[in-house]
């Protein structure tokens, strides 16, 4: 049983599902997670497209859109801005985790969808409208959704799920898995049964952390 918090009301999390709804809070161990979410078979990513995906807005018009929003956020040095939000190049230092390396220069981090864009289609965005869809290719709302990390480890992930790539660094693991699960709880998204067994036995390995995320859907 799940519990949510900041009082909402008690909410359970079979195995099969996630029953929940936008706006609730849920609070549980990672292996909780792991275990409820849906696994379900993902069909050919038929009419798929990153432009499927609006992004990357600037959606309280100041000026920075998402990805410079991301840059700023996860700079370690904060980068020189000019105009706006201009990120001037070559300014800023930034720190990716996936790979333990760091950039100096804009061009070289690369803002990740925690759970890529195509990823998320097989996995129940198909179904959305094109306003959740930009929704979910914005999310500030919740940091382990999108972040700023080296542009190869970026590359080299593409749309593959942690049963076909996990980041290079073994520090990255426990980080990655428990992020991988919060963003698919966070969204409602299913997991294939592949998938789901990576993922549960990697998770096996962590020190099952309580995790708290909002539902967006």
């Amino acid at each position: 049983m799940l519990v949510a918090t900041l009082a909402v009301p008690a909410l359970l999390l079979p195995s099969s599902t996630a029953a929940a709804a936008a706006g609730d809070v849920v609070s549980a161990p990672l292996s909780d997670l792991v275990a409820a979410l849906p696994v379900e078979d993902e069909g050919p990513r038929d009419g798929y497209s990153r432009e499927q995906f609006k992004h990357w807005i600037d959606a309280d018009r100041d000026g920075c859109n998402t990805r410079n929003e991301v840059l700023l956020r996860d700079a370690v040095v904060a980068p020189e801005i000019t105009g706006r939000c201009t990120i001037v190049a070559g300014t800023g230092v930034w720190k990716s985790w996936y790979d333990e390396t760091t950039q100096t220069d804009k061009f070289d981090v690369d803002i990740d969808h925690m759970v890529p864009l195509g990823e998320a289609w097989d996995s129940g965005a198909a179904a959305w409208s094109p306003a959740e869809r930009q929704a979910y290719a914005n999310d500030l709302d919740d940091r382990r959704s999108l972040l700023a990390v080296h542009d190869s480890a970026n590359q080299s992930k593409a749309d593959r799920d942690p049963a076909q790539w996990m980041p290079p660094a073994a520090s990255a693991t426990c980080r990655y898995i428990a992020d991988w699960v919060t963003v698919k709880t966070r969204w409602g998204l299913s997991v294939d049964l592949t998938e789901h067994t990576a993922v549960q036995r990697i998770a096996a390995g962590c020190d099952n952390p309580v995790i708290t995320v909002v539902r967006a859907r």
